[in-house]
C-alpha cells in the first residue's frame, strides 16, 4: 500500500526556519525524506540547522530570507532551486508578536508584524505559486495561521488581525489556484510551549491561560508534527482552502 505520507519526493521551503514550530516543522519533514530549504533572517542558527539534518544523511540547503523584502524573497528561492530543484511545497511559517494593549500599539508596531506576518507570506506564497504555475508544476502551500485567526485574546490585536488575514488569503488562494493544481491550506495551532515563550507558562496569566484550554495544557511542537505531514503531503490531495485547527480546544470555549 502506498504511504499517503510520503514526502520523499517533495523538496519543501520552510520560512522562519531558525527556530521555534519552523525548525520543528524543517526536522519532522526531513525525517520523512523530504529535502529542505532552511529560509530565516538568521544565518548562523539555520547553519547549525542544516549541518544537523545533513549529518542524519538528508538533504538540507540554509538561504538567508526576509519575508518582509520581496527582493529577498525571490533571491532566496532562486538560491534554494539552483541548490536542490523546484519546490514543491511551501511552509509560510515567518512570523512575529508584540504584545501591547490596542491603544499602546505604535505605527511601527504594526508594520512590523502586518509586514512579517502577513504581507510576507503573502508574497512568498505568490512568488512559490508564480514559478509553479510558470512550470505547469502541481504544488502546495501550507500556511502557518494560529488559532488566534479566529479566536480573541487581549494585548496581540496586530498579530492576530494578521492571522485573520492569513486565514482569508488561503482561502482566497486555494481558489484562485486549484485550476493550477496548487492547494492552499492553513494549519492554525493554538498555544505551544516554544524557546520564546517558555518563561510565560510559569507566570500567573500562563498558569491561568493553561487552565482555560479544555486539555488542561499545553501543546508541544511535536504536536503539530501530524498536521504537518497531513498538509504537506498527498495524504490531503483532495482538501484546499482548509484551515486544520490543533489546540487542544482552546476555541472550544
Amino acid at each position: 500500500m502506498t504511504d499517503l505520507f510520503d514526502v520523499r519526493k517533495e523538496i519543501v521551503l520552510v520560512t522562519g526556519a531558525s527556530q521555534g514550530l519552523g525548525r520543528q516543522f524543517a526536522r519532522v519533514l526531513s525525517a520523512h525524506g523530504a529535502a529542505v530549504v532552511l529560509a530565516a533572517r538568521q544565518a548562523a542558527k539555520l547553519k547549525a540547522l542544516e549541518d544537523e539534518i545533513r549529518s542524519n544523511g538528508r538533504r538540507a540547503v540554509a538561504v538567508q530570507m526576509d519575508v518582509t523584502d520581496l527582493a529577498s524573497i525571490s533571491k532566496a528561492i532562486d538560491s534554494a532551486e539552483s541548490a536542490l530543484g523546484p519546490i514543491s511545497v511551501l511552509v509560510n511559517n515567518a512570523g512575529i508578536a508584540i504584545e501591547k494593549p490596542a491603544v499602546d500599539q505604535t505605527e511601527a508596531d504594526w508594520d512590523a508584524v502586518i509586514d512579517a506576518n502577513l504581507k510576507g507570506a503573502y508574497f512568498a506564497a505568490t512568488e512559490v505559486a508564480r514559478r509553479m504555475i510558470g512550470r505547469k508544476q502541481a504544488g502546495n502551500i501550507v500556511n502557518i495561521a494560529s488559532v488566534l485567526g479566529t479566536g480573541v485574546t487581549k494585548f496581540l490585536s496586530p498579530y492576530s488581525i494578521s492571522k485573520a488575514g492569513i486565514i482569508q488569503a488561503t482561502r482566497t488562494m486555494a481558489l484562485e489556484l486549484a485550476p493550477s493544481r496548487i492547494r492552499v491550506n492553513a494549519l492554525a495551532p493554538g498555544y505551544i510551549d516554544t524557546e520564546m515563550n517558555h518563561e510565560f507558562w510559569s507566570t500567573p496569566a500562563g498558569e491561568k491561560l493553561i487552565k482555560g484550554i479544555p486539555q488542561r495544557r499545553l501543546g508541544a511542537e511535536a504536536d503539530l508534527d501530524g498536521a504537518i505531514m497531513l498538509l504537506a503531503s498527498n495524504a490531503s490531495r483532495y482538501m484546499t482552502g482548509s484551515v486544520v485547527t490543533v489546540d487542544g480546544g482552546f476555541l472550544l470555549n
